[in-house]
């Protein structure tokens, strides 16, 4: 007899099999990045083809991931997911070129994946009885420790050059007293390079606020939604009424790196 029973674990295990399949096409990709033993480009083709029938599949014919991936294969996605851009590194020329679509594949794929695994945690915090937490690795994991800190009356330009010299890309704000919010290089291209803000102004008026942050014993994939939600790839990790350490988009991308 068929059954016909419906709900959360028949839609966890519908997002379970789309999971495992954007990771296979994760894994998939990888022998591209291989310059001495690539396959050739119609094969990149035939994959280019799989990975948006099984994006749609999941999202939809008219989502933002698949228009995403569409512009990874020329080079384009950089914004269209909520996830960073990083410049290619060495190399030159086509080849530079080439390895940055790849990325951007890549980073598509891993949006998806990050997408799908929110999806199914809020289903199973949803539906599930008698538990107290999410299963899954915890932010503490994955944060990074060391926290950089700078004045609220710092300038826009002193925050530019301490990311740069100690190869971060957020600080906390502080009043000396208190964690009062967050600055990201992200808001510094906004607000400095795209609209020609005086790099002089101070901190303070550019920064998050109220700061945004999340437990370290919560699971990582709910960090991944407090991300998107807030619009934010930073968020500053707290135990207690102490800040530990910061979490960022590459370091939720480590744990992602695991299916490669």
């Amino acid at each position: 007899m068929a059954n016909h029973a419906t709900g959360a674990p028949a839609r966890t295990g519908s997002l379970d099999r789309t999971i495992e399949r954007l990771r296979e096409q994760l894994a998939g990709l990888t022998p591209f990045f291989a310059p001495m033993a690539r396959p050739s480009d119609s094969s990149l083709e035939d994959f280019d083809a799989r990975t948006e029938q099984v994006i749609s599949s999941a999202f939809g014919l008219a989502t933002e991931m698949l228009e995403a991936y569409e512009y990874a294969e020329a080079g384009d996605a950089a914004g269209l997911v909520n996830f960073p851009d990083e410049a290619p590194e060495g190399g030159d020329g086509a080849r530079d070129a080439e390895r940055e679509r790849l990325n951007q594949r890549k980073r598509v794929l891993e949006s998806c994946i990050a997408e799908l695994e929110a999806r199914r945690a809020g289903l199973a915090k949803k539906h599930r009885i008698g538990r107290a937490d999410l299963i899954g690795p915890q932010v503490a994991e994955y944060m990074t420790p060391d926290v950089t800190t700078v004045q609220t009356s710092a300038t826009l330009r002193d925050a530019g050059r301490l990311m740069q010299d100690r190869k971060v890309g957020s600080l906390l704000v502080t009043d000396d007293r208190n964690y009062v919010g967050l600055i990201t290089d992200t808001d510094l291209a906004r607000h400095v390079v795209a609209t020609g803000m005086d790099p002089l102004t101070p901190v303070k008026q550019c920064m998050r606020t109220p700061l945004p942050a999340i437990a370290c014993n919560r699971p990582i994939l709910e960090a991944v939604r407090a991300m998107k939600d807030q619009g934010t790839r930073h968020l500053a990790v707290t135990e207690g009424t102490d800040v530990i350490g910061i979490i960022s988009v590459s370091n939720i991308l480590r744990y992602y790196s695991g299916v490669l």
